[in-house]
């Protein structure tokens, strides 16, 4: 192996060879399950795999790198006359790296320890500990399986000084109705052309990783529960329906994370480069309603109380923990230090919640907040497990403070207010329609058919912003700028959930509308807009979704648009959308110009890793396309709205978000368009 290491340790990722596999799956129509090859020798019939997932790095003011990788194999086609190896080569990510040094002479090898994880319908899960050093100057890791070497077998650690580039990405799957064949593009693909020229470090997953709602269909007596007629029956779970929902949720978790496959009611997908990503991009992963069941927590009590509906949501936590945190639920999950566990189990999974800190470098730091296992129709996450979460902030700063902390949101929390149209859906004038819709006489597909009530009203339950959950959300929000203020931390709150992309904002309220503007007024007016480097309130949503399922339709956007209005937080903060579409991919003039109904996702890159880019220390720059698209980055003269309009200063421990929005989804290529927000850093 090392030979052929070392000749092609600084080659470019193999993007032709990527974009023709796909090209090719498009080319020969609706696909079927792929078969899989086998890998390495000893031959394994691999699954899925390899998956990676960052642990954690920088713990305790050091200079460590934990991650692991996940392994499923099929038991009777693969030879376990010894367990399955990953042998490893670590060296410069960079040819400048070497200097004066032969590459032979900076290169390690190494194996990393396995277990086998889990065990069960003829599949093994291993599981392999990745420990490592960082040093002065970025890292490729190349690995290979049983022996077995592939191009998209390698990964990047950051340099000790370094913070790490990030993707975000939701909504990576289709809705179960979409007809997949008019979505002839792969974001996949975009990402992985990006990563080439970029390295990332690491993948923030917010939810809506893999679409699980087929467990309707392929769940036979599932799928018999679901046809009574009745709104709620307490039929109790048997050993079929349990034995139902683990076939259904471990082959659709081994065909879409192991070879990007999943069909629906109008069609199937193959999305090759979305495996091939997972290969070379550790992941962080949160979850939200899909990777269970549609609306699953936000249905009524007595809905989600039922036995068979709490079953599948059993289901649904077992096989997300292993394939998304790989790990089992026998085993300790608290023995990970980044991991925060609720407080007591949720009510309707009967596990506790996970959520994650993980240090991104030495200034900035994620944390991924479970809203999903403790949900219920009028709360999200239980009092006490906020304490956890805010004492794990305070303990982790504590330790060693951090400038700039990415949230994970499942669900937008800086988002329009559509609460007059959920009174309306649940309004009892609509009583009568919808038993005759249960009844399947009229409008059928009116209603959903677990609780029988109007079928978008779960998404609009799921809203920070619905009137069940309102004041829980100004809560946790008064709490993160409590936190901003006090150790002069960043915040910057990342979601998906909703099929578009755009960015929320909160900051100091300005007084431009003062019936008297006294001096004082004025220059705290000047002080606002001039140096939001200095406003601790200043914290934006930046929403990201979907990288594959299909966008909403203009309406709904323009619909958006028109509820996107400046509300006042509290006394001292507001909050609004930011202007980031004033011109749409193609370079023509939007009205829309704060919502972006094209599929997407996005990147924040440190200002320290954009070298040579044109961003200097100091610059303003206006939210929007990138002005090597054709658009300039100061501001235009016909905004005179400078509060809505606001430039933002590049600042030397800031981040450049970059959101990359699909160009045309009939277009093979995938490729996209970029939109940028500077993001300060706290002075």
């Amino acid at each position: 192996m090392s030979n052929t290491v070392l000749s092609n340790w600084f080659n470019s990722l193999p993007l032709l060879e990527y974009q023709q596999t796909w090209e090719t799956t498009v080319s020969n129509g609706q696909p079927g399950v792929p078969v899989t090859e086998h890998v390495g020798d000893p031959k394994l019939k691999v699954s899925a795999g390899p998956l990676l997932r960052l642990v954690s790095a920088f713990e305790n003011n050091s200079n460590n790198y934990r991650a692991t990788i996940l392994v499923v194999t099929k038991d009777n086609d693969s030879d376990y006359s010894q367990d399955p190896t990953i042998r490893y080569h670590i060296g410069p990510a960079h040819r400048n790296d070497l200097k004066e040094h032969l590459l032979s002479d900076v290169i390690s090898t190494g194996e990393f320890p396995v277990i086998k994880l889990h065990q069960e319908q003829g599949y093994s899960f291993w599981r392999f500990s990745i420990e490592l050093e960082l040093t002065h100057y970025e890292q490729r890791i190349k690995y290979s399986l049983n022996g077995s070497i592939n191009d998209s077998y390698q990964f990047f650690v950051p340099r000790n000084d370094q913070n790490m580039n990030v993707v975000a990405f939701s909504c990576n799957g289709f809705s179960l109705g979409t007809d997949t064949s008019t979505f002839k593009g792969s974001l996949w693909l975009d990402v992985l052309r990006n990563h080439d020229k970029k390295k990332y470090h690491v993948m923030i997953g917010g939810g809506d990783q893999l679409y699980a709602d087929a467990i309707k269909l392929s769940s036979e007596p599932f799928s018999r529960w679901l046809k009574h007629k009745n709104l709620h029956s307490n039929m109790t779970m048997n050993q079929e329906l349990k034995e139902s929902f683990d076939q259904f949720y471990l082959n659709h978790y081994l065909q879409w994370f192991g070879s990007g496959f999943m069909s629906g009611l109008k069609g199937s997908t193959l999305q090759t480069a979305f495996p091939t990503a997972m290969a070379q991009i550790p992941s962080i992963c949160i979850f939200d309603d899909h990777d269970i069941i549609d609306g699953f927590g936000s249905y009524s009590d007595r809905t989600m109380s039922q036995p068979i509906f709490k079953g599948v949501g059993k289901a649904a936590f077992k096989y997300y923990v292993l394939f998304q945190h790989h790990s089992s639920i026998k085993e300790d999950l608290s023995k990970e230090s980044g991991r925060i566990l609720g407080y007591e189990p949720g009510p309707f999974i009967d596990q506790k919640s996970i959520s994650l800190f993980t240090r991104l470098g030495k200034d900035i730091a994620t944390i991924g907040v479970d809203c999903r296992t403790e949900r219920r129709l009028k709360r999200i996450i239980t009092p006490e497990t906020y304490k956890r979460i805010f004492l794990k902030l305070e303990t982790e700063f504590t330790s060693a403070p951090f400038q700039h902390l990415y949230v994970q949101l499942g669900v937008p929390i800086a988002y329009p207010r559509l609460v007059w149209l959920e009174k309306l859906l649940d309004s009892k004038l609509l009583t009568p329609i919808k038993f005759l819709a249960r009844k399947g006489i009229v409008f059928k597909s009116l209603v959903n058919e677990f609780d029988g009530s109007v079928e978008v009203l779960d998404d609009l339950n799921d809203h920070w912003c619905s009137h069940n959950h309102k004041r829980e959300r100004n809560w946790f929000i008064e709490k993160l700028i409590d936190f901003s203020e006090r150790h002069k931390v960043r915040i910057t709150i990342i979601s998906g959930d909703v099929h578009l992309c755009c960015v929320g904002r909160f900051h100091s309220r300005t007084h431009i509308s003062h019936p008297v503007l006294s001096d004082a007024l004025k220059e705290e007016n000047k002080n606002i807009l001039k140096d939001p480097e200095h406003d601790s309130r200043l914290i934006f949503n930046v929403i990201t979704s979907a990288i594959v399922n299909t966008p909403p339709p203009d309406m709904m956007a323009t619909l958006l648009d028109k509820r996107s209005k400046v509300h006042h937080f509290d006394s001292a903060t507001d909050e609004d959308m930011v202007p980031m579409f004033t011109l749409d991919t193609n370079g023509g003039k939007r009205d829309n110009v704060h919502f972006m109904n094209r599929r997407n996702w996005c990147e924040f890159i440190p200002v320290k890793n954009l070298n040579n880019s044109g961003y200097k220390v100091e610059d303003r720059v206006l939210p929007g396309p990138v002005a090597d698209q054709g658009a300039g980055n100061s501001t235009n003269a016909s905004m005179n709205d400078v509060e809505h309009y606001t430039p933002y200063p590049v600042t030397e421990e800031g981040v450049v978000m970059f959101l990359h929005v699909e160009k045309n989804h009939e277009n093979l290529s995938g490729s996209t368009s970029e939109y940028q927000l500077v993001i300060p850093s706290l002075a």
